[in-house]
């Protein structure tokens, strides 16, 4: 009998489960990969290009809520969207399965398994895989760093800070890039293999800050029906991004201060700490120095996740950025809707350039999603942008041409590195030859302005 090539990966934590299915399955597909333990699923993916997931919900005795398994398939979907996943489960827990339903599993199936069912189920999830893989794009995954000489410093200081286990607090106004630093730091530390959980503080309930965290036993308070672990447990060996964490309670500064002090967190309604090994970055759009005199932040703990700080700044002050990123996100959501890349042209660009963009990047995120879908005859204008029939510039801005602002930025770099071309072509990230082509096509020379 022929094998279905295909590369499937079976996730449980009981050896004879995934004896028995791989038993069964190695004799109809080409490959079959076995995990005990889900925080290796970021590396298998690295690894393998994988098809289909076979996963059960619950990974520890005593865990039968199917929030792991839950977590795990948002984590394998926003690692590669196309895999297609079929979650095991038993008869009792059947409303978790069709949770993870809704959130992309393409099926479930009950404990114990009848054995043509699952051949059947992963044959169809293989085609459902291929079928996707040929009409569908697949979404860049490159983060945008930004090509401007204040942002590649900030990167600059986090490729030597993401070797380290050092303390980051990001600042910032929202929509600036704090969370795409954050990534790239894990990315290029010694855990990236290893899971990075964000946690937007600014959208918890209060009341549900120290049980989000730090997770909680059965029985802690009214609705605690399972023991449960917390983010700081998920990220394990990881690394935790808290976001907007000036939003933290002062009781909870304080419980968040033993965390970094000791490397240890306590579940509520539990006693006995537990032993953890996570990175901590953190970030805010407020005044946390501020917060600090006012009484509203802890200074101990304000120094201690202040080890390294980097400041991204808005959109405004990297302007070199605004045009690279207006077609990085035409890219991604181009390939994210299955849509021609539409045009745009360049006044409409100069235009872009000299807006104020008062919600940073993700406002350009927003505008330019909006435009890609609504662009008609595969050109982008102001309407589709959400603007009027002229864009509100800054005060006192004035529209120049594409040329005018390259020239203008050539003889200003030359002028603060007197004339050393090598400098000044290294600070604008070109080559000493397309420097010299650009002085020749812009008529700038030693006597020029």
């Amino acid at each position: 009998m022929k094998k279905t090539q295909a590369t499937i990966l079976i996730i449980d934590d009981q050896e004879e489960i995934l004896i028995a299915s791989k038993l069964l399955l190695k004799k109809q597909f080409e490959t079959i990969l076995t995990c005990s333990d889900p925080k290796k699923i970021p590396q298998l993916f690295i690894e393998q290009e994988i098809n289909v997931v076979l996963m059960d919900m619950n990974y520890r005795t005593g865990y039968e809520d199917g929030k792991e398994g839950i977590f795990w398939l948002k984590e394998i979907n926003r690692i590669q969207p196309s895999v297609k996943i079929i979650l095991m489960t038993s008869f009792g827990h059947v409303e978790t399965a069709v949770e993870g339903l809704k959130l992309g599993a393409v099926d479930y199936l009950l404990k114990p398994w009848n054995n043509e069912k699952l051949v059947d189920l992963i044959k169809d999830a293989v085609k459902q895989e291929r079928k996707s893989k040929q009409t569908t794009k697949q979404p860049k995954k490159d983060l945008f760093l930004g090509e401007s000489i204040a942002v590649q410093k900030i990167y600059k200081i986090a490729n030597k800070i993401a070797l380290t286990d050092a303390t980051v607090l990001i600042l910032g106004e929202n929509g600036t890039g704090k969370t795409v630093l954050a990534k790239d730091i894990h990315l290029k530390s010694k855990r990236k293999d290893d899971i990075f959980v964000h946690v937007d503080l600014g959208s918890l309930n209060e009341n549900l800050f120290e049980s989000e965290l730090f997770g909680y036993t059965k029985g802690a308070f009214t609705d605690a029906k399972n023991d449960t672990i917390g983010r700081f447990e998920s990220a394990n060996n990881g690394t935790i991004f808290l976001d907007e964490i000036g939003n933290l309670p002062l009781h909870l500064q304080a419980k968040l201060l033993q965390v970094i002090q000791n490397k240890e967190i306590t579940r509520l309604g539990e006693s006995k700490p537990r032993k953890i090994d996570v990175r901590i970055i953190t970030a805010t759009n407020s005044n946390l120095e501020e917060d600090v005199k006012k009484g509203a932040f802890r200074e101990d703990l304000f120094y201690r996740i202040n080890t390294i700080s980097l400041n991204m700044p808005n959109l405004s002050a990297r302007k070199e950025d605004i045009i690279p990123l207006i077609h990085y996100f035409i890219d991604i959501f181009s390939n994210k809707y299955d849509l021609d890349i539409p045009y745009i042209d360049d006044e409409l660009l100069n235009q872009l350039e000299h807006y104020e963009w008062n919600g940073n990047i993700r406002e350009v995120q927003n505008r330019i999603e909006r435009a890609v879908i609504l662009a008609e005859n595969n050109q982008i204008t102001l309407d589709n942008l959400g603007f009027d029939t002229l864009i509100p510039l800054k005060k006192e801005e004035t529209i120049r041409t594409l040329s005018d602002i390259e020239k203008q930025k050539i003889v200003e770099r030359l002028h603060f590195h007197q004339w050393n071309i090598s400098k000044t072509a290294e600070d604008l990230g070109i080559s000493r030859a397309a420097l010299y082509r650009k002085m020749e096509k812009y008529t700038i020379s030693n006597t020029a302005s």
